[in-house]
């Protein structure tokens, strides 16, 4: 009987060493291949962004209208510098020097904008909106492609791609900033320099237009910050400050913005991204001060865009405060970038409720890509981020590049958040 028992006990230790063993190599093997799902993924996406979405100059090819089969500018000193830092971010995963190059071809041409022949602009960039919005150098359009360029910088130890948009940031410094009101003005006529503080390009039919018509924070790209980090000026680092401070001061209960374009206070419409670019601002001054009012206050806006995703991972354009949306252009970079910042709050030890929706993003970025076997050039292996307009009868529909770049960085980031930066 005893011979039994230890007989039993030995097979029972047998088969529960052998159960652990195969359940390591069966996670070990889905890890494996979750990893290698991503890592093509970001050299797809990486590919595309470089071979056709980065003209022959280095310059975004923006918006592609999928109608007429034709590319059109938008933003594109934005657009391009978004490529950019995307790029960088793959080339830190897979260490194809391929991305790096296409990285610094496009910081070539953003910073070949700087004006030199312009005695009122001079050290100013040439980034005109375009669209709707026409000849007009608008703040953001700047300050938000910058990371990339600033990035390009470390990376490749180029001081162009620092003092490039530290000189424009010097200029804007001078003339556009309101340092009481913690705001800095939109909008430069480019053809004269004019600064535009009476009547703002976003508001063409508003005839009485306040000081938050014609200037907002301005804090996306976080690029006073950046500027600190390059010269060791104390000034930008008060100016980065200052801005951070306007935000808190301006946010509403419910973590937004929506006193300022391109949020809509009077239909309640909000920005897919906007209100983003503002949270990962005051991430960045949180990185920079520690004060946890920063964080704080990103996080209002954070569990704002937790109620925003639906249910499958989706982000449409049109979201109101009143909890309805409408559901004909859908956002793949705001999936991205939402989910961009939840990794961020998780890794600073305070975004556990999130963790749900990252992954509900992965899954929608993953099964939104057009497939690399599309017979459209221009649109195979692109991340789904559509813009549906109606002029005059007739319909444009729109893919936008930035479901791309935003895609491309977050699953960089989505590989080391399950992965470990390596």
């Amino acid at each position: 009987m005893k011979t039994i028992i230890k007989n039993f006990y030995s097979m029972l230790l047998t088969a529960v060493i052998i159960f652990f063993i195969s359940t390591k190599f069966i996670n070990a093997g889905n890890s494996d291949s979750l990893k290698a799902k991503i890592i093509s993924a970001i050299k797809e996406e990486a590919n595309y962004s470089y071979n056709i979405l980065l003209d022959k100059d280095g310059k975004s090819r923006c918006d592609y209208n999928m109608v007429t089969g034709k590319w059109q500018p938008y933003e594109p000193a934005w657009h391009t510098g978004q490529i950019i830092e995307a790029l960088l971010d793959a080339y830190k995963v897979t260490k194809d020097s391929n991305y790096l190059a296409a990285a610094e071809k496009a910081g070539d041409w953003w910073c070949s904008l700087q004006i030199k022949n312009n005695p009122k602009l001079n050290g100013m960039l040439n980034a005109v909106h375009g669209d709707y919005i026409g000849d007009y150098i608008v703040f953001a359009t700047v300050t938000d492609g910058t990371p990339g360029l600033f990035n390009l910088y470390r990376i490749t130890g180029n001081k162009k791609y620092a003092a490039v948009p530290t000189e424009a940031g010097e200029w804007m410094l001078k003339n556009m900033y309101v340092p009481k009101q913690g705001v800095f003005y939109d909008a430069i006529n480019a053809k004269t320099g004019e600064i535009m503080k009476e009547h703002s390009p976003f508001w063409p039919d508003k005839k009485n237009q306040t000081l938050f018509d014609v200037a907002r924070p301005n804090n996306e790209g976080y690029m006073f910050k950046d500027m600190y980090e390059y010269t060791g000026n104390k000034e930008y680092k008060k100016v980065f400050i200052n801005l951070c401070e306007s935000l808190l001061k301006k946010q509403g209960k419910e973590g937004l913005w929506m006193q300022f374009t391109p949020n809509n206070a009077k239909d309640g419409f909000i920005h897919p991204r906007f209100n983003l670019w503002y949270a990962e601002s005051l991430m960045e001054g949180y990185d920079l001060t520690k004060d946890k009012r920063y964080l704080t206050a990103a996080l209002k806006t954070l569990r704002t865009f937790q109620k925003i995703q639906r249910p499958d991972g989706t982000i449409y354009y049109k979201n109101f405060l009143n909890g309805k949306y409408e559901d004909n252009s859908v956002t793949g970079s705001a999936v991205a970038f939402a989910a961009l910042l939840w990794i961020r709050a998780v890794n600073y030890g305070v975004g556990a409720v999130f963790k749900p929706n990252i992954e509900k993003s992965f899954k929608w970025i993953m099964k939104n890509r057009f497939s690399i076997k599309n017979p459209d050039k221009n649109l195979a292996a692109g991340i789904l981020d559509t813009r549906m307009k109606i002029v005059h009868g007739k319909v444009n529909l729109i893919q936008r590049d930035i479901g791309t770049s935003f895609g491309l960085r977050f699953l960089t980031a989505y590989y080391n958040y399950k992965f470990g930066s390596k």
